[in-house]
């Protein structure tokens, strides 16, 4: 291309072409939320713990907002998944992983280190494998409703429970009690344990509990900001005991799947890890991020 080609009209609409307004808005989103993973490391180096907490949780809100955001005024863009995930592993792999150390791993010495180490890897591993495997064939209908694996900001929330004990005046855990369960949640991320996702579940409220709905919402909201402690503790065991119903849910409809399979047809397995060739293929678009532009 010489010089005298920018002076084609079209060669500079291609390539200096506007970028909607709608495109931008979900990667603000994303950003905020990194704003956010950054902030709660500084507040934890500098003590504030409950402040530090309470950006992980925002980030974590914030996560769950923007790819619905992105594609409900379809602002999709491939920016914006990859940029989704860098900020899924900054707020909810390193940002926990150093809160927890300097928190109380840091009594451990290199061992504590090595267990915030190998969560913030896990979660670097589960989003890669999550990347890898959204365009998977053999994965049957019904598996688009789970995760393999805790996903991220379920891992992030649920690894600060001592945190949230220590808050409630039960007593700090023996530093070496919450290295192991550090390191029990960085494996139930990397597992290929199915978590029910509810990503495919649409919900519709009748008219007449709408007004209900909103109050309960209101209620719910109030309830975390007055007892923010007692919510997050009782949701994280919750969900920890909820782990296995989602994998009997899967097992079950897996079963159910096989029963009524054609004879000689191909049945197909719980999620599995990623191969070398899966790597390469491209992430499906109807995941919970921001999808990709062609």
């Amino acid at each position: 291309m010489t010089p005298y080609d920018y002076k084609d009209p079209d060669i500079r609409r291609r390539r200096f072409r506007p970028i909607p307004v709608r495109m931008l808005v979900p990667n603000v989103i994303t950003l905020l939320a990194i704003c956010a993973g950054l902030t709660a490391i500084r507040l934890s180096i500098e003590g504030r713990m409950t402040l530090a907490v309470y950006a992980i949780v925002f980030a974590a809100a914030l996560d769950g907002i923007d790819g619905r955001v992105a594609r409900m005024i379809k602002g999709q863009s491939k920016f914006g998944a990859e940029l989704d995930s860098l900020a899924d592993f900054v707020n909810f792999g390193v940002a926990p992983g150093l809160m927890l150390y300097f928190w109380q791993l840091h009594e451990l010495g290199n061992a504590g280190w090595i267990a915030a180490m190998v969560f913030a890897i896990s979660m670097c591993l589960r989003l890669a494998r999550f990347n890898a495997t959204l365009d998977d064939p053999n994965k049957p209908p019904f598996a688009a409703n789970f995760f393999t694996g805790m996903p991220a900001p379920a891992g992030a929330i649920t690894v600060m429970l001592p945190i949230y004990a220590a808050f409630l005046d039960l007593g700090r855990w023996p530093a070496a009690l919450t290295a192991g369960y550090v390191l029990l949640i960085a494996f139930l991320m990397v597992s290929r344990l199915p978590v029910f996702s509810g990503k495919s579940t649409r919900m519709r409220v009748p008219p007449e509990l709408v007004l209900p709905a909103f109050v309960a919402v209101i209620f719910f909201i109030a309830l975390v900001i007055a007892y923010p402690w007692h919510v997050l503790s009782a949701g994280t065991v919750l969900y920890l005991l909820g782990l296995p119903l989602g994998y009997k849910s899967y097992r079950d409809q897996a079963r159910a799947t096989e029963a009524v399979a054609p004879a000689g047809g191909e049945v197909s397995s719980p999620p599995s890890a990623p191969t070398m060739a899966s790597l390469s293929e491209p992430p499906h678009e109807e995941d919970d991020r921001p999808g990709r532009l062609h």
